[in-house]
């Protein structure tokens, strides 16, 4: 009976052991990361509207139905990236990803400064270089230093009504993710 009881205690604890190590390497064992689900928008260094979010056909996981979305996928291996959008009416939000899907910044509309996304995303090694030829308006840029050379851009703006959806849309498909030259 205690021989029975403490080999169902060590069955238990293994199992819980192979169990807690399993989850642990999921990640590791996904055959498409974030940044590579992305991709399937369109063409890099360009934002892509996403297509609506309609319950079980969402383009990217946890994105809200109430707002618009834009995407841009970037290799700072190409150099620095410069994001710019103007969003008229409506509160947006902007996040920056690694490739694991991981945010690495964020901001809206309210925390901008001027009320538009005007952001220039480099690596350490560009930021010096930049720095021997910066451009005219980088007082007014929000620059982000990261280690990560593969990211993307999330631009989300809230539809207020029906109205200003054709509106919002337009703003989304003039955001600019342009790649800089230095």
């Amino acid at each position: 009976m205690i021989r029975t009881i403490l080999w169902l205690i060590g069955g238990l604890m293994l199992g819980g052991i192979i169990h807690i190590i399993a989850v642990i390497l999921v990640p590791y064992f996904t055959t498409e990361d974030a940044w590579a689900r992305v991709a399937r928008f369109g063409p890099d260094a360009q934002f892509n509207v996403l297509p609506e979010v309609k319950p079980g056909a969402e383009p990217l996981p946890m994105l809200d139905p109430a707002m618009a979305h834009a995407v841009c996928r970037f290799s700072l291996d190409d150099g620095p990236i410069r994001l710019n959008a103007t969003i008229p009416y409506t509160f947006w939000s902007f996040s920056l990803f690694n490739e694991r899907g991981e945010t690495t910044y964020s901001f809206n509309d309210r925390t901008s400064g001027e009320g538009k996304l005007a952001m220039l995303a480099l690596t350490s090694s560009q930021l010096s270089m930049l720095r021997e030829n910066p451009p005219d308006d980088l007082e007014s840029l929000i620059v982000i230093e990261t280690e990560d050379n593969h990211a993307f851009a999330l631009l989300r703006a809230f539809i207020p009504d029906k109205r200003r959806e054709k509106d919002i849309d337009a703003a989304l498909a003039k955001a600019k993710c342009t790649l800089l030259k230095i």
